[in-house]
């Protein structure tokens, strides 16, 4: 199924959500489903075609089908049939069963009428199968290939073959096929276009695709076509239509040599950003097409021999659409009925009004003006199902109403009732009964009809009010109500009592919080009458069920009930409420519980002034919650805190009574956010808002570096190392370190400034200073501000080095065809001592010795084997010590031979 056209039908009666006097009563058919456009494909299996309709109604409805606008016979069950309200269509036929069908559905309050809906049949015919004569032009010359689509339904889609299937056309600036004709368009002929060319047409339903007979394509021999100026074969219309929301693709291209190029333009205005160039720019497309992209747009084609152009009209219309529908109404009968309905569209719809899906026409009480309907004077025959309908020539949309014209005698709900009032108040009588038309009311007491006067009113809602009773007033009062359909009375009995008093008690209490408190509510009140109590807070009733436990009810006595408050918090605190109540009389009378409690938070905080170590806080005083503040703490947070912490003030002790304070000992060139912190006799309260984040100011480091040390390095270097300093004390820009250190017994220090705040470690180097050099060390800090202190002086050695000397006494000694033993001695003891040695072996004028085999010992070994050598080869040996620093000098390379290996020989036969 495929929806086609827009239209909408509307009824804003809603079972449930709406409100109507007559909700549960009979009341008129609301659709709920609608017939929509529906294509059906003569080659589906599918053998019926099903049109829905489903109203909601009471009675139910029943259902009638209508297409082109006659009632269709449904009493022979076929080829039609109803299941439930949907028309069931069986073995479709194009000729009987196209159309537009409407559903009317009726019930005993009236008829609608549905939107129509459009049935259509989506076929695709064969292409003639008679051979097509052949296409002969001249090279450089255009040509146009007719497709000659078949019979079809709806919209195809077009592309062409070449020479066979599946090679298809491609489109480019030279060739072209167009959506709206079917055509295949080549602007300049080259002898590569030679062949025979197939339209393929597929239904975009269906996706059937038939295939023509080839058209064959060749070239004249009698010249080739010379230059000429563009012209344009395929155009979109000169008025084309497209609805809002919709695609629009207009078609332009054009026959040339050389090969036109495609340009396009809007007059009086700019082409939609949202618009894309297809096809070469043969295409222009304009996606969700919108009112102001209505216009005149103009193709032009051109190449240097000339130009050409094209203008059309670009029209975009909209479906009807609902700004204000109409709803149920109720009236009285005589009452005038007035409803509107409006629309917006383009065209601008017009409007028709529907009475039980009949035509509804002016007569002498019946006014129709556009969207307006007014019946004068309604009676019950315009009872029922009003549609009002707005269509263009695009669309239909319908609205639709109940009209209820009530005409009854007077009732009342209840008689006689019973009312009680108190002495020296206003007290009201009531009239209200139910009838169509109004009725007239009068009042009387006994046999005596009541008059108004000074103390007795009747108001238009026909209350009869008295002020200021009396006993005297006491007695039957009788309202009678009559219309042209009957008459009914209603009997109120009036008595007359003394004034009820409410006390609450005490009126006004003070409780500390977590203590409990018990208020007494007691009223003194006519004894002839029943009293019912309702404790209240802040003129709200309390629920005891979601207070936590905290309030309880108790009914001390029938006329007293107490309210105790248990474990009292601060937000109990109010105006607590008796409201007693009988049947003549509501009083209410209130007390104050007051609860005293830790402080409120104070108010905002404001840094009046910021220092490199201070801060100037003010704020402001909160609640003390009925106990008097005595003091004021202050808390800092920073990024280098663990959450808040207590600050030092000035002055150290801050009062109740003050609002402002200093932060004292804060670091500099660090962010802060500051809260202040009421304390009273009952405790601490909460602490205020964060004040906004400020920064110290920037100040001289005062933190030296700590664990100062060194060691490791190569010879000749002296190794510092240190704590870096946090950056919560750097103080400020520029931070970084000054390294001094001496040779002990030297005078003058030398200074060596580390830029990088987050450097550990500074290398220095001198080949003067023999190794395990002691030095004098200190780091300082600095920062923009200025210099630092430095840290204690300490002692710290020169790097040991690498071992510096040879071992000596290297022997190398065969043990067997691949085995040979090196043995050392040790070098004198001193700077760089070896943790082991290293042993490299290479075969002499065969490999270097940066190729060597290299072995390694451990400690104070001093001999090793080397194994796994080849037999009858001469070695060199060095060796040299190693420690973490690096490696010493190698010693002299001494030579070993390894043995001939021995040859193996074939056992000898036994005897």
């Amino acid at each position: 199924m495929v929806p086609t056209w827009a239209a909408v039908s509307e009824r804003t009666h809603k079972a449930g959500s709406q409100q109507r006097s007559w909700q549960r009563e009979e009341f008129g058919p609301v659709f709920v489903q609608e017939p929509d456009d529906t294509i059906f494909a003569l080659e589906s299996d599918e053998k019926k075609v099903t049109l829905t309709c489903e109203a909601r109604s009471h009675p139910a409805p029943t259902y009638r089908w209508m297409i082109n606008g006659t009632e269709l016979d449904l009493s022979t069950n076929w080829p039609y049939s109803l299941i439930d309200g949907n028309l069931v269509i069986s073995e479709p036929s194009q000729a009987r069963d196209s159309g537009r069908y409407q559903c009317q559905a009726h019930n005993s309050i009236g008829t609608v009428l549905s939107r129509d809906a459009q049935l259509q049949f989506a076929h695709l015919a064969n292409f003639s199968g008679r051979p097509r004569g052949g296409v002969s032009v001249r090279e450089g010359q255009g040509v146009v290939l007719l497709c000659a689509p078949p019979p079809h339904s709806p919209e195809i889609s077009y592309s062409w073959v070449f020479n066979e299937f599946p090679s298809f056309v491609a489109e480019d600036s030279r060739r072209f096929i167009s959506q709206e004709t079917g055509n295949l368009y080549i602007s300049k002929v080259q002898p590569s276009d030679v062949g025979s060319y197939i339209c393929l047409v597929k239904n975009t339903v269906t996706s059937a695709r038939v295939l023509s007979p080839p058209t064959p394509l060749t070239l004249k021999t009698d010249g080739v076509m010379g230059e000429y100026e563009p012209k344009i074969e395929v155009h979109f219309p000169q008025s084309e239509l497209a609805a809002r929301g919709m695609t629009v693709r207009l078609e332009c291209f054009a026959l040339g040599n050389p090969v036109p190029t495609i340009t396009w333009r809007k007059l009086n205005g700019n082409i939609p950003k949202k618009s894309r160039l297809r096809k070469s720019q043969a295409v222009l497309e304009i996606p969700n097409v919108q009112l102001e992209d209505s216009g005149t747009y103009e193709c032009k084609a051109e190449n240097y021999r000339g130009s050409n152009a094209f203008r059309g009209q670009l029209q975009v219309y909209t479906y009807p659409q609902w700004l204000t529908v109409i709803n149920d109404t109720q009236l009285d009968s005589g009452d005038v009925l007035q409803w509107e309905c409006k629309a917006t569209g383009r065209p601008r719809p017009t409007y028709r009004w529907l009475r039980n899906s009949a035509p509804l026409l002016p007569q002498d009480r019946v006014e129709i003006m556009s969207g307006e309907l007014i019946i004068r004077g309604v009676r019950p025959t315009d009872s029922g199902m009003y549609q009002c309908v707005a269509e263009n020539k695009y669309g239909t949309i319908y609205s639709a109403a109940e009209l209820k014209i009530l005409a009854s005698a007077p009732t009342f709900r209840q008689s006689p009732v019973q009312l009680v009032a108190t002495l020296g108040k206003n007290v009201s009588l009531n009239c209200k009964p139910r009838a169509s038309p109004k009725p007239v009311i009068t009042w009387r007491k006994g046999d005596r009809r009541i008059q108004p006067s000074k103390r007795t009113l009747l108001l238009r809602n026909n209350t009869l009010r008295i002020i200021n009773s009396s006993r005297a007033d006491e007695g039957s009062y009788v309202c009678r109500a009559e219309n042209q359909f009957g008459l009914a009375e209603m009997t109120t009995i009036l008595w007359v009592k003394e004034a009820m008093r409410v006390e609450v008690s005490p009126a006004r209490v003070e409780v500390t919080v977590g203590e409990s408190v018990v208020l007494t509510c007691k009223a003194v009140h006519d004894p002839s009458l029943d009293v019912s109590i309702l404790w209240m807070r802040n003129r709200q009733p309390l629920n005891f069920h979601q207070q936590g436990g905290h309030f309880e009810f108790i009914q001390t006595q029938s006329s007293s009930a107490d309210l105790m408050i248990r474990n009292v918090l601060l937000k109990h605190a109010g105006k607590y409420g008796c409201r007693a109540q009988t049947s003549g009389d509501t009083v209410f009378a209130e007390a104050e519980l007051l609860v005293r409690g830790p402080p409120g938070p104070p108010g905002i905080v404001i840094v009046e002034e910021i220092t490199d170590t201070t801060a100037t806080l003010s704020w402001t005083r909160g609640v003390d919650n009925h106990s008097p503040i005595m003091a004021y703490n202050l808390q800092a947070r920073s990024p280098y805190s663990l959450g808040w912490q207590a600050v030092r003030t000035d002055p150290p002790h801050i009062t109740g009574d003050m609002e402002s304070a200093v932060a004292v000992d804060l670091n500099p060139w660090v962010e802060y956010e500051f809260r202040v912190v009421a304390t009273n006799a009952i405790g601490t309260g909460d602490p205020s808002a964060p004040s906004s984040v400020v920064q110290t100011q920037e100040a001289v480091p005062s933190v030296p570096p700590t664990n100062v040390r060194g060691g490791n390095g190569h010879r000749y270097e002296l190794v510092i190392s240190w704590e870096p300093v946090s950056e919560e004390f750097q103080n400020g820009k520029g931070f970084g370190y000054i390294v001094a250190f001496r040779a002990n017994g030297t005078r003058g220090w030398k200074e060596k400034m580390v830029t990088s705040a987050d450097s550990t470690t500074f290398k220095y180097r001198d080949e003067t200073f023999p190794p395990l050099t002691p030095f004098e060390v200190k780091v300082g800090v600095y920062n923009n501000k200025g210099d630092g202190p430095f840290s204690q002086v300490v002692t710290i050695y020169s790097a040991e080095g690498e071992p510096r000397e040879a071992p000596t006494g290297v022997k190398a000694a065969v043990v067997s065809s691949s085995e040979i033993q090196v043995a050392w001695r040790s070098p004198e003891p001193g700077p760089g001592k070896p943790y082991g040695y290293e042993v490299s072996y290479w075969k002499d004028s065969v490999e270097q010795e940066q190729s060597a085999g290299k072995l390694r010992t451990q400690g104070n070994q001093t001999s090793i084997v080397l194994m796994g050598l080849e037999g009858n080869t001469r070695y060199l040996v060095t060796v040299k010590g190693y420690n973490s620093i690096g490696q010493g000098p190698a010693s002299v390379a001494v030579q070993a031979t390894t043995l001939k290996p021995r040859e193996s020989h074939p056992a000898e036969a036994g005897a």
